[in-house]
């Protein structure tokens, strides 16, 4: 069957509320195309590999698992100190758009200032604006309170396998955080105002940030699947060997990005839509589908410019 180059411009059905993600798109295209980025953001390279939850799991769930190739993530629910209550209180899982782009967010400034202390209430406005395009207004700051202090709580396992043994972090995200109850009309909202990176995340990040254009990360922030196939894309394609494409199977997609769709073929239609999107978000990535799967060729990175604070990925991840 022959393959075919996806773009944005494809006759595809698409929703009308796509018609301003299809502006911004393409206007971030022709941005990159002209200019390098202001400002990048990063993710760590093992949860660029597998992924949050993309929709709110239901109450009860407070354990989730993602496989990819040879890495794996756990995460855990975790629990905060009401201080009014003095008791501890069960918050649920990082999830969604939201979850994503806070974590990037806290990625990008520990990067950035090589520290692991966060001044979040100080740069969460400018992040905003940047990635959203507009002001919080109340119903933004009291979901990005939540899944913050979500992630907070949490606590992660990452771990690479090899066939003859494994590596694993247990940590969580936050080593420490300030919490204070704040009600915003009539909503009680649990708001981290400084944040810690963990000692052994921080490190961990230091040697595995994967450098992301915020632009591409702006324009696909509508969409939980796009942002985490973007962030699969940026770490797998420039490593895979220039003479020998990789093959992955709609079985293998449907697994990795597959939440809430029980059927693959309406599966598959729904990632198609996803992948237009994040090809014009990163036109340098050599992909293409058939009925079969997709395939993935050697690419240019989405930030070719390297950073002495980084080290180079290596390629404990997929098998």
């Amino acid at each position: 069957m022959k393959r075919k180059q996806l773009s944005l411009l494809d006759n595809a059905e698409e929703p009308p509320a796509l018609t301003y993600v299809r502006r911004r798109l393409l206007d971030t295209a022709g941005d990159m195309l002209t200019s390098e980025p202001d400002e990048l953001a990063f993710q760590h390279s093992l949860l660029c590999q597998t992924c949050l939850p993309a929709s709110k799991p239901k109450a009860e769930v407070l354990v989730w698992q993602r496989r990819q190739g040879r890495a794996t993530l756990l995460v855990e629910a975790g629990k905060v100190l009401n201080p009014h209550s003095k008791d501890f209180i069960q918050l649920g899982l990082p999830y969604g758009t939201k979850a994503r782009l806070l974590l990037m967010h806290l990625n990008s400034e520990a990067v950035r200032s090589q520290s692991p202390v966060i001044p979040v209430e100080a740069s969460m406005t400018a992040f905003f604006r940047r990635l959203m395009g507009k002001s919080m207004d109340g119903r933004q700051v009291r979901m990005l309170k939540s899944q913050l202090s979500a992630l907070a709580a949490a606590t992660f396992r990452m771990g690479v396998a090899d066939g003859s043994g494994a590596k694993q972090l247990n940590s969580t995200v936050v080593g420490a955080f300030d919490l204070w109850s704040l009600t915003e009309g009539g909503h009680r909202v649990l708001w981290p105002t400084t944040l810690k990176l963990s000692h052994e995340y921080f490190e961990s990040l230091s040697r595995y940030a994967v450098p992301l254009d915020e632009r591409a990360v702006a324009a696909l922030a509508h969409s939980a699947t796009a942002l985490d196939v973007y962030c699969w894309l940026a770490q797998r394609l420039h490593r895979i060997p220039v003479e020998k494409p990789q093959f992955v199977p709609w079985t293998g997609l449907f697994e990795q990005f597959g939440q809430g769709y029980s059927v693959l073929r309406q599966f598959r239609a729904f990632f198609l839509t996803q992948l237009r999107q994040v090809q014009v978000a990163y036109s340098d990535a050599r992909i293409s589908v058939d009925g079969r799967g997709m395939m993935l060729e050697h690419s240019a990175p989405p930030i070719v410019r390297r950073f002495k604070a980084l080290r180079a990925i290596g390629d404990a991840s997929e098998g």
